[in-house]
């Protein structure tokens, strides 16, 4: 895998050619940046921006103005080779606040191992229902120690609308759910996005989240999509790198309130 074709394969379509991951947002272009706007449960915030040293700051004051009047928080999702190169600087001076930097990984889909399977006694289902949604938000609180309630609207959401293009699933153990995850299949592009794979405390390392991203890359080999991205935690970029995965660049959410 060529590590910087992919990269700009991935900034064309999943950045600049974004299209709206859910019902009611909206993808809007305006000067050199691409941003998603939607309802305050969905993710709101800019996709790619090709801004320079002299008009970066007017631009960061345009978004502020356009999500702050709306009531709503938003992200500015910075990449590792976005410019200019002092734009994470710019943020924070303009009032937001960095989240956990990432990595964005990413793998040839029939490169990863397909057959690994769950551990024993633990069983993957697909969700399909608000029942299931709720516990893959459940899982989430477990597992990342934040409020499941933006996820579970969003998934509801996107069950309900565009079903073709969300695959979630939980991993349970004797009936109880003890991992989830999600995956986003962007029609029209190359990439499926892994997301959320989050499993409880006492779970962990033994080989559950192997199993999830499994079942996912076969799902997305079925549907045709080459390549797998994640933005990957420090905890499960080792985990990726042993399927496969790459590191193409970082990335860090950059959020204002409004």
């Amino acid at each position: 895998m060529d590590h910087a074709e992919v990269l700009a394969r991935y900034d064309r379509e999943m950045r600049a050619g974004a299209r709206p991951d859910g019902p009611g947002s909206r993808i809007e272009r305006t000067g050199r940046l691409v941003r998603q706007t939607g309802p305050a449960h969905g993710w709101n915030g800019i996709l790619w921006s090709g801004l320079d040293a002299d008009g970066a700051d007017e631009a960061i004051e345009e978004q502020k103005t356009h999500f702050t009047g709306l009531g709503l928080a938003f992200e500015w999702k910075v990449y590792g080779h976005d410019r200019p190169a002092d734009l994470a600087r710019r943020l924070v001076a303009a009032g937001f606040t960095p989240e956990a930097e990432e990595t964005l990984m990413a793998a040839e889909t029939a490169a990863v191992p397909l057959g690994t399977g769950a551990p024993e006694g633990v069983h993957i289902l697909p969700v399909t229902d608000a029942a299931g949604a709720g516990l893959v938000a459940d899982v989430h609180e477990q597992a990342f120690g934040t409020d499941g309630t933006r996820l579970r609207q969003r998934l509801l959401d996107q069950l309900a609308a565009t079903p073709d293009t969300v695959v979630a699933v939980l991993a349970l153990a004797g009936g109880t759910p003890v991992a989830a995850a999600r995956m986003e299949l962007v029609p029209g592009t190359a990439f499926a996005g892994l997301w959320g794979g989050g499993t409880v405390p006492a779970w962990r390392r033994r080989g559950v989240y192997r199993a999830l991203v499994a079942h996912r890359a076969r799902i997305a080999a079925d549907r045709g999509y080459r390549y797998l991205q994640v933005d990957a935690s420090d905890d499960s970029r080792p985990v990726l790198q042993r399927l496969g995965f790459a590191p193409l660049t970082t990335t860090t959410p950059y959020v204002h309130l409004p």
